[in-house]
């Protein structure tokens, strides 16, 4: 793997699991890492991730499923080393469930988030991610 957070060591996909922040490292077509800060949930055995609709990393999985996955703080900073896993972008009953999955873990300041969200951008304007080691 050789990543960020090499020499750290790994963390179970269940400790990446229960962190606040995981880093989630999708890779272009080319193989460069671009590594990026979000909240997860888990549930049935996924790691469940919302995000912009349009966003890069959602390009990017399409592409490559292959990502890795490490405990991180707010900024990014890791706190682990790195599993790897793979990615797929979910359909609307699966973003559905992956705003739950936030909103639960997260709490009131996940539920105002994916609220405003939705808001802002309209229920399509946000897609989840399933991730499995």
């Amino acid at each position: 793997m050789g990543g960020m957070g090499a020499n750290l060591p790994a963390p179970t996909f269940d400790d990446v699991c229960a962190a606040k922040y995981v880093l989630l490292t999708t890779y272009t077509k080319d193989g460069r890492a671009k590594p990026a800060a979000v909240w997860a949930a888990p549930e049935n055995g996924e790691l469940l991730v919302w995000t912009e609709a349009n966003s890069w990393k959602v390009r990017r999985i399409r592409n490559t499923p292959r990502v890795t996955l490490a405990v991180c703080d707010v900024r990014g900073k890791v706190r682990s080393g790195e599993i790897e896993g793979t990615a797929r972008v979910l359909d609307a009953d699966g973003t559905e469930r992956a705003r739950a999955a936030i909103t639960h873990k997260y709490g009131l300041v996940g539920w105002v988030l994916v609220k405003a969200s939705i808001l802002r951008r309209g229920s399509t304007g946000t897609i989840g991610l399933a991730v499995t080691a």
